[in-house]
This record gives structure tokens, C-alpha cells and sequence, in this order.
């Protein structure tokens, strides 16, 4: 099944089954993207009873190496059958054990990137498995000790230096070495995901207006601007602190390759603003390329057939640019 210069295929998590990732799994296999091989992984039986709520075919031959087909199934075993919209904490550890199989595919070549749907991070939690989300789940299976969540849409790609905190905890979590590490992190990504000789970075301040000289905080003086000057020093190239209510002007944009934010909503409801329904989350950092649909799993439109699978096509398009650009190097 490998195609244009040896590439496995991408292997696509369908994700919550109460969710529309079975959904998506079956548009795309309606309409297939040109030259790109994946390999949809999971249950059957789900894809099936999904088929038929929604009147359409389910002919997915099974997967196995060297198949040539644009879509194949991988299929694991839900534990219990799912009902569109109507969440189930027993096939939690299925949603998991998908998860754990397409790593294990990815880390040993057979697959080349995974796209991973949406999944619920309660009812995995309600099925008492600790579970903060894709992005950690990936970075611990992988034995990867600091990943970075990026979003790409709208024209932007906006990285984190924290995720999933609570706003009183971010400021603590600004430390010089989280800092430096998701820099170096975003840089070499950029340089080999994406094929940026010289990336340019945008880093915003901590503090409404990066602190106003030290009189709203202090983070901008003591933390990010000794960072940004020693890795400046190192050759990187690297605008800010600047106040997050001005950096995503055009003239900013225009100029730079990625823009860091210091926390999750300082950055991202600029670029989902711009881009909802066709925008990337990309995890950087992993030893194996990893992206997804910028929504949750909408469990009200599961089984409705109203759906836009904009995220998971552009998802799609960029973990088989990232695999390309990683198979040149």
C-alpha cells in the first residue's frame, strides 16, 4: 500500500463512538482523498450500524500490508454496541486500545502519520481511567517527556507553552525551562514538519500589555525576555514578548512562521475564530507525526448525516505533507 516515494499510509482513529468520528470515518471513505492512503481503524460492527442510520454503504476492505486500496479497515472490538448520541464508559478502553494500536503502527513504520477523531475525555474519566487527553495520552505512550499542542488554520499556526490548566496555575507554569523547551520544540518542528529553512516566531507576553514595563507582572522581564535573548544569541529568530491583544495584526502575521502563546484561550480563539471547521491540531514534539480535527465529538449530530468533515480533510492533507517532509530528511 505504500505509494508516491515509498510512504506508508496514514492510519485515522475513528475516536468516541457515540460521537461523529464514525461518521467522518464513512465520508471519507465515500470520497477518499486523491493519493493519500489511510487506513481507518476501528470496530467494524460500529462502522456498520452507522452505515445503515445514515443510508450509506460500507464495503471497507480489510486492512493488511500492502493492500492497495485508498481506504481500508483496521477493526477492534467496541465491548458494547454504541448508539449514536449516547455515551457509553464501557467502550472507554476500546477508544484507548485504538489509540495504543495506531502508535504502535506509526512507531514501527507500517503506518507513516496518525489523524486521530475526537474523543470524550469525561467518559473516559467516568470509566476510572485517568485521561487528561490526546495530546498527554500520546506524549506517555510515546515516552516523549515535553509535546507541543499547536493549531493551524485561518493562515495561522499558533503554538502553546500550556494546555490544559486552570488560568491560577498558568503563571507558575511559565518557567524558564518549559519556556526554552517548547521554543526549541516548535522550532525544529518547523523546521522538519514543515520545511522551514528559518522559521520566525511570534511570542505574546504573559501579562496584559507583556506586563507594561514590569507594573502589571513581572514574568516578561524575569522569564520570557532572558529566554528569548539567549536563544536570539543562538540564532533563532524570535519577535516578542508582545502583548497578546495586538500580535495577530497582519503586519505581525505577514512576518512570522508560528506565533506562541503562553496559554490555551490567550491564542486559540483568534485562530479558531478564523478557522473553525477547517482547522489542524498538530502535536509537536512526538517521534511520529500526529494530527486531528479541531472539534469535539458534537454527540447532538452523531448519526444526523449534517456533519463538516472540512477539519479532518485538512487534518489529513497536513499529517501527509508532515510524513513527506520527514521522509525527505
Amino acid at each position: 500500500m505504500n505509494t508516491e516515494g515509498g510512504i506508508a499510509p496514514l492510519v485515522l482513529t475513528a475516536g468516541e463512538p457515540a460521537g461523529i468520528g464514525p461518521d467522518l470515518c464513512l465520508r471519507l471513505a465515500q470520497q477518499p482523498p486523491a493519493g493519500i492512503p489511510i487506513v481507518l481503524l476501528a470496530s467494524r460492527a460500529l462502522l456498520e450500524n452507522r452505515a445503515a442510520q445514515l443510508g450509506l454503504p460500507c464495503a471497507l476492505p480489510d486492512y493488511a500490508p500492502g493492500i492497495a486500496a485508498p481506504t481500508s479497515l483496521l477493526s477492534l472490538p467496541l465491548a458494547e454496541p454504541a448508539q449514536a448520541g449516547r455515551l457509553n464508559a464501557a467502550n472507554a478502553a476500546y477508544v484507548l486500545a485504538c489509540l495504543r494500536r495506531a502508535v504502535e503502527g506509526c512507531r514501527h513504520g507500517e503506518f507513516s502519520g496518525l489523524v486521530t477523531g475526537p474523543v470524550h475525555k469525561g467518559v473516559i474519566n467516568d470509566a476510572g481511567i485517568a485521561f487528561t487527553g490526546h495530546t498527554e495520552f500520546l506524549a506517555e505512550l510515546t515516552d516523549t517527556p515535553r509535546v507541543v499542542m499547536m493549531l493551524t488554520g485561518g493562515g495561522m499556526r499558533v503554538a502553546l507553552v500550556t494546555t490544559h490548566l486552570p488560568l491560577h496555575a498558568v503563571a507558575a507554569a511559565i518557567t524558564p525551562e518549559a519556556l526554552r523547551e517548547t521554543l526549541l520544540i516548535l522550532h525544529r518542528s518547523l523546521i522538519r514538519d514543515f520545511g522551514i529553512a528559518e522559521p520566525r516566531i511570534l511570542v505574546a507576553g504573559l501579562n496584559p500589555h507583556a506586563g507594561e514595563g514590569g507594573h502589571l507582572g513581572r514574568e516578561e522581564i524575569e522569564v520570557i525576555e532572558p529566554v528569548l535573548h539567549e536563544l536570539r544569541t543562538a540564532g533563532m529568530r524570535l519577535n516578542g514578548p508582545l502583548p497578546a491583544d495586538t500580535l495577530f495584526q497582519r503586519k505581525y502575521l505577514e512576518n512570522c512562521d508560528a506565533v506562541l502563546a503562553m496559554y490555551h484561550d490567550q491564542g486559540l480563539p483568534v485562530l479558531k475564530h478564523a478557522s473553525f471547521g477547517e482547522g489542524i491540531n498538530v502535536t509537536l514534539g512526538l517521534p511520529i507525526v500526529r494530527t486531528s480535527v479541531d472539534h469535539g465529538t458534537a454527540l447532538e449530530l452523531a448519526g444526523s448525516g449534517q456533519i463538516n468533515d472540512g477539519s479532518l480533510r485538512a487534518a489529513i492533507a497536513l499529517a501527509w505533507q508532515m510524513a513527506r517532509e520527514r521522509a525527505k530528511a
